[in-house]
């Protein structure tokens, strides 16, 4: 998968639940809409915890792209 250069990109690496998922919260407003945020987040909550916060939020999760890297699109 291949990002585009408009992303943004999270190290949330070492934060536990649910410090991951607020910090996609806070940040994915940086984007434009249509735009990614990649989360590069090794707690393993993150495999649920991101794709269930996109869903209750609105955005769309678009996968994996390597372990521990999530990707989402900001749809609003």
């Amino acid at each position: 998968m291949n990002t585009p250069e408009r992303s943004v990109e999270l190290d949330c690496r070492g934060m536990l639940c649910p410090l991951p998922v607020i910090e996609l919260a806070k940040r994915h407003t940086e984007v434009p809409v249509g735009e990614l945020v990649v989360v590069l987040a090794d707690d393993v909550a993150a495999r649920t915890d991101i794709p269930a916060w996109c869903r209750m939020r609105g955005q769309e999760f678009v996968g994996e792209d390597g372990p521990g890297r999530y990707v989402v699109r900001r749809l609003s």
